[in-house]
């Protein structure tokens, strides 16, 4: 009788061990969830600065400062409901202003536009990783949440599920092909 109480005991201890490591677990990938996500909205506001200044320098015609503007601070100002479709616009827009060499060649040439054009393609280039990253902490953390000892002993607590960030973020060819 008294072995048999000390196993089970042993075996509750064992199995509170587990859930809690599995807890602390998921606490760290909610933790880095939320690093990431710091991370990413600090390449993302790195990127509209730079490409809102570059609008607003004169290095551009008037037509693609505009466009470039305006999709710059729609993607600063954005709700966060509609954050991917503004940093998606602004993904497009870049694009089309620097969808041919000669544009970008044009900014390099202008005074400050090597450094300008230098800082927009480490920006543009550093939004995908940063997305990339997040996203896969989001996908960890999900799939352990999709376990049932988790459901069924509630270990993420309260925390929201966790969000991946779904945007267009593909950089202009070529404003990177230059850099590459």
């Amino acid at each position: 009788m008294t072995a048999t109480l000390i196993w089970i005991l042993v075996a509750l201890v064992a199995v509170g061990l587990y859930l809690s490591w599995t807890a602390g677990r998921l606490d760290r990938l909610h933790a880095r969830i939320d690093a990431a996500r710091a991370a990413l909205d600090a390449q993302l506001l790195r990127r509209a600065s730079v490409a809102q200044e570059l609008a607003t320098s004169g290095v551009l015609d008037p037509a693609a400062s505009i466009v470039l503007y305006e999709a710059a601070h729609a993607a600063r100002q954005a709700e966060e409901d509609q954050r991917e479709v503004a940093e998606s616009e602004l993904s497009q827009a870049l694009r089309a202003v620097f969808a041919e060499t000669p544009q970008v060649e044009a900014v390099r040439e202008a005074p400050g536009g090597e450094e300008a054009a230098h800082e927009l393609t480490e920006a543009v280039r550093r939004v995908p990783m940063a997305r990339r990253f997040h996203n896969d902490a989001v996908g960890a953390a999900r799939r352990l949440r999709e376990h049932r000892k988790v459901r069924w002993f509630r270990l993420a607590g309260h925390a929201p599920f966790p969000m991946a960030f779904e945007m267009d973020d593909e950089p202009p060819t070529a404003l990177v092909e230059r850099a590459a």
